[in-house]
């Protein structure tokens, strides 16, 4: 067994947005070793063909995500916040992506 060093960039996690005001989706990761390089490679991977009109990049390590273990009460909604509950409220015909 040998004794090997990760020679890799930090992983980038990368976003994409398919049409102005639509929400950016995870498309998939990069390696780089810094934000302009996190940046140019995604476009080069993700972006080829004119998919997008926007992307994000993210360290990986800067990501905060919930575990297995928290999806009992941590997703639970919040019935006592009635406000968070789109029923107050009618949306007008024009506003679009909602």
């Amino acid at each position: 067994m040998s004794n090997t060093q990760d020679n890799q960039f930090p992983l980038w996690e990368v976003f994409v947005q398919a049409k102005s005001g639509t929400p950016h989706k995870h498309v998939g990761s990069v390696h780089a070793a810094d934000k302009e390089m996190a940046m140019q490679n995604a476009r080069d991977l993700y972006s080829r063909r004119s998919e997008g009109t926007s992307i994000w990049v993210v360290p990986a390590d800067q990501i905060t995500a919930s575990s297995p273990e928290d999806q009992g009460a941590f997703f639970e909604p919040a019935n006592d916040k009635a406000y968070r509950h789109p029923t107050f409220y009618t949306i007008p015909e024009d506003v679009k992506y909602l």
